[in-house]
């Protein structure tokens, strides 16, 4: 029965044409801001990068007492999706994807300068965390390399973090975010150019710390027979490779996809590039000047990285988050099926992972689920405009709305917003989850109130999601008040004239009155007639002799 709160989105008939059309994705990082606009063609199913842009804005260089992004580094930004956002434009793209990740996860002011985006720019930006970063960069290596059956280890250095994944072609079978980046080491242990000796060691000694969890959490998933590969992704690992490539074989590759160089090679490289002073370094063949200031502690990153999991060599892939993010649209449009199809899983597993791990009771909360979005349906467009995205919404909250009892039964609605928050759901962002966990939370007892954090930090739009499908939850909770599937199926009549909601039950058991479910119903309606201006009266259908 959940798979029916995730379907709808899935054969969405607005990108099931024939005809190909453009997307752009922009993520933006720690360090930079990449665009990729690609063409999808629908029928193969696959897409083909038609434009690239990338600006360094350092949205790191953060306040060092406040942690805020500064002013200067949000202009820097500012400046550049508006770039990003007419280049799409230009390409009559059909959407833009965004995401934000490390630096805005971790700035008090990064959820404000998000809207602050959304506002001046028009681009609304999904912030996601570091699992889901690591998901969506191993969905984009997935959309250009050949596993061959093998497991690989993926990893991405970035400013801010660095995700290390393992993974075969089906799953990801590992995924890890740390935060060690190149431009948070470089701010938080280089002081001397060139670094000096001690230095060095120190940020060697804490890129290992650091590492040391995740090197061992993904040795723990490995099996005997396993022979590892590894595939580096993103700006400093194709920087190393380009520098590699123009001082071994006098040229660089283009394209860098596929190009390999040995752990050996790269420990000569740092100890070069530690030798000499940015002026320097920038001038190397192959090193972009904004790059060279990073470009130590970043190779650090990787080869602490290599020599803990006894790695030799590392194969360069030019895709990364950008194209995962694309990936990830595709399949959450129904476009992809086939080698990926368990990824397009990803969101209906990974709720059934959560509510398995708080013990919730599936049957009663998936038949709560299927209440909530029957309602939501039959109320669309009459009292409602809400999409597939929050009907998808309100059924995930609906299966986990109890999650709290994990805890304790007193309160259970707040400790089921505060695990859902922090619980691992993969393929959703941010956003999503937040409005997840207070949809769950106003299930019962209080309504949304402006003096609740978790509810007046969220945007107009989002509240009036929450207050709203918050409100049916109530009612699909009311539906199976005993909690043994006494109610069949719900019938909404709306009377618009008289603002009035006729709710007619329709029993699963003959003879059955459903008196409880018709009184908790009576019980729990009063903050949606309150949202809606309606008056809402439950009855049970008349059986046919």
């Amino acid at each position: 029965m959940v798979d029916s709160v995730f379907e709808r989105k899935a054969n969405n008939p607005r990108f099931q044409s024939q005809e190909a059309f453009n997307l752009a994705a922009i993520d933006i990082g720690t360090n930079s801001i990449h665009m990729v606009v690609v063409q999808i063609e629908p029928t193969l199913p696959a897409f083909t990068i038609i434009a690239r842009e990338k600006d360094t804005v350092r949205l790191g260089d953060r306040d060092p007492h406040t942690k805020n992004l500064t002013p200067e580094a949000m202009q820097r930004a500012l400046a550049s999706l508006q770039r990003c956002h007419d280049l799409a434009v230009s390409f009559q793209v059909a959407e833009i994807v965004a995401v934000a990740t490390s630096a805005m996860r971790e700035a008090p002011n990064g959820q404000a300068f998000l809207q602050q985006i959304e506002a001046e720019v028009g681009i609304s930006v999904n912030l996601i965390s570091g699992q889901e970063e690591a998901r969506r960069i191993y969905l984009g290596v997935l959309s250009c390399m050949d596993f061959q059956n093998h497991p690989h280890v993926i990893i991405d250095i970035g400013g801010g973090s660095t995700e290390i994944i393992l993974a075969d072609c089906g799953r990801p079978r590992f995924l890890s975010s740390t935060k060690v980046g190149a431009v948070r080491l470089t701010q938080e242990f280089v002081t001397t150019d060139p670094i000096n000796k001690s230095e060095l060691n120190i940020l060697q000694a804490y890129v290992r710390g650091m590492l040391e969890r995740p090197v061992e959490e993904l040795r723990s998933t490995l099996k005997p027979s396993d022979r590892l590969n590894l595939i580096g992704t993103s700006g400093t690992i194709k920087t190393i490779a380009t520098i590699h490539a123009l001082a071994h074989h006098g040229s660089e590759p283009n394209p860098l996809q596929g190009y390999e160089f040995s752990r050996e090679d790269l420990e000569t490289l740092i100890d070069d590039l530690a030798a000499l002073d940015y002026e320097k370094r920038a001038e190397v063949p192959g090193m972009d000047s904004k790059r060279a200031e990073i470009i130590v502690p970043g190779a650090i990153i990787l080869l602490e990285a290599m020599q803990m999991l006894d790695l030799k060599s590392l194969i360069v892939c030019e895709r990364a988050l950008r194209e995962g993010a694309i990936v990830d649209w595709m399949l959450a449009h129904g476009l992809i099926e086939d080698r990926l199809q368990y990824q397009g899983e990803v969101r209906r597993r990974s709720v059934i992972k959560i509510a398995r791990k708080y013990q919730v009771n599936m049957d009663y909360s998936d038949r709560v689920a299927q209440f909530a979005v029957s309602i939501f349906d039959q109320l669309q467009d009459k009292m409602h405009e809400w999409g597939d995205s929050e009907r998808e919404i309100l059924g995930v909250a609906g299966m986990l709305h109890n999650s709290g009892l994990f805890i304790s039964h007193s309160s259970h609605h707040k400790h089921s917003y505060y695990l859902i928050r922090h619980a691992e759901l993969l393929g959703f962002t941010e956003l999503e989850i937040e409005l997840i966990a207070n949809i769950a939370r106003y299930h019962r007892k209080s309504k949304p109130k402006k003096k609740h954090d978790n509810y007046s930090n969220l945007g107009k739009t989002q509240r009036q999601i929450v207050s709203e499908t918050s409100a049916m939850l109530r009612l699909a909770v009311a539906l199976d008040r005993r909690q043994i599937g006494g109610v069949k199926a719900v019938e909404c009549d709306y009377n618009e004239g008289d603002r009035e909601l006729t709710l007619t039950l329709h029993p699963t058991f003959e003879k059955d009155d459903c008196a409880l479910e018709l009184w908790n119903l009576a019980y729990k309606k009063d903050v949606f007639e309150e949202e809606f201006d309606v008056t809402v009266t439950g009855k049970v259908a008349e059986v046919c002799s």
